[in-house]
């Protein structure tokens, strides 16, 4: 990224149609029904929770870092491909992490796919790693 300026930041609801499209091209597949719905909805709910990376004003990177006054969690870390290996999802996730500090959490959990091998280099490179006694249910509702 040299001679190229890195910026984090909330995302702004004029930008849902822009990341949602940006999600399309840049995140691993999986079975999330996004919609602009339910990220206006996010963003009502918490401003700041959404972050995204932006260099040289071109989107770049995203990162929801939700915050239910309990826990610390981390969904939706992309990257584009052009820009990956630069260094942009560790700076997405330090600047979870302080936004995370701020609340006084002591922790913090990613959901982060099996098959994105990709993605686990980033997060164990940001420190995190798989908690083996832990498991995801779920039940898909409606």
């Amino acid at each position: 990224m040299k001679d190229q300026v890195l910026t984090i930041r909330p995302a702004r609801q004029d930008e849902v149609p822009e990341i949602l499209a940006f999600w399309a091209e840049a995140a691993e597949g999986t079975d999330r029904h996004d919609s602009a719905g339910k990220v206006l909805a996010l963003l009502d709910r918490d401003p700041e929770a959404l972050l995204v990376a932006e260099v040289d004003g071109e989107l770049a990177g995203t990162l929801i870092a939700g915050w239910d006054g309990w826990r610390a969690h981390l969904y939706r870390l992309a990257v584009h491909p052009d820009h990956r290996r630069k260094g942009i999802g560790s700076k997405l996730i330090e600047a979870a992490e302080q936004r995370f500090a701020g609340f006084g959490a002591f922790r913090a959990d990613a959901m982060v796919l099996h098959d994105n091998t990709l993605a686990h280099h980033a997060w164990k490179a940001a420190g995190y790693a798989v908690q083996p006694e832990w498991g995801r249910w779920v039940k898909p509702l409606g």
